[in-house]
């Protein structure tokens, strides 16, 4: 038999007894429980992932979203703020910085 030390916030540490409360459990007996799980199957009994970036700028088809904007410029005209090719010139800028 080993002790093991985890550093928990005080208020998750509160809710999780709580929580061990309601289901007759204690802290100790709760961590037992889930490290047993994780040696049985040998996976953490629930999903872990990082959050998809929206999309990644290397990935952005430059030309299609050239083509997109001249081709509602041309059909709402021009709209108030900066000229499409400036705009253009300075995404390529940002992409192109990176890289």
């Amino acid at each position: 038999m080993t002790t093991i030390s985890i550093r928990l916030e005080d208020d998750v540490k509160r809710e999780l007894e709580s929580i061990c409360d309601e289901m007759g459990l204690n802290l100790s007996t709760l961590f037992v429980i889930y490290a047993k799980k994780v040696a049985r199957d040998r996976k953490i009994p629930f999903e872990i992932a990082a959050p998809k970036p929206e999309v990644e700028p290397e990935r952005l088809d430059w030309d299609k979203i050239g083509r997109l904007l001249r081709e509602a410029e041309r059909s709402h005209g021009q709209t108030p703020g900066q000229p499409l090719e400036e705009f253009l010139r300075e995404m390529e800028a940002l992409v192109d910085g990176a890289g």
